[in-house]
């Protein structure tokens, strides 16, 4: 009778485990990603033309959502996005790849933009600190 609740003490330790954040693992993977991506820079934004196409994540951009391309990050991540000049920020999903511009680190959508800088500038100077990276994934399709 021992024998059988010290295994099951320890089938439900197990599982406890498995259902427990994995917060240090994502801490550790963000760190990793800070050091090797591009995170200061200029910010644009891309809109109508691109509304309804997919991503190349597999998504369709929506303009009026909160999403975001850049070369490298992961797609899912969630980056804080702040306007270096007014210190307004954002909070997007990387979705997309890009800008292709230089000099240029992140796409905003159009309603991402307009949260921290003027879209008839198009460009404002920026910063991106990656905030959850526990939902990333290579493509959606």
């Amino acid at each position: 009778m021992k024998k059988i609740n010290l295994v099951f003490t320890a089938l439900t330790l197990t599982l406890l485990a498995g259902c427990s954040s994995n917060g240090a693992i994502n801490n550790e993977k963000t760190r990793s990603y800070a050091k090797s991506h591009e995170l200061v820079g200029q910010a644009s934004w891309y809109g109508n033309k691109y509304h309804g196409r997919l991503t190349a994540s597999g998504e369709r951009y929506d303009m009026r959502a909160y999403t975001a391309a850049h070369k490298t990050l992961p797609f899912g991540a969630i980056v804080r996005v702040t306007n270096t000049t007014n210190n307004k920020t954002v909070d997007v999903k990387i979705n997309d790849r890009g800008p292709f511009a230089k000099g240029r680190v992140i796409d905003l959508s159009h309603k991402s933009f307009e949260q921290i800088g003027n879209t008839k500038k198009g460009l404002a100077p920026v910063k991106i600190e990656i905030i959850d990276d526990s939902n990333t994934f290579r493509y959606k399709h």
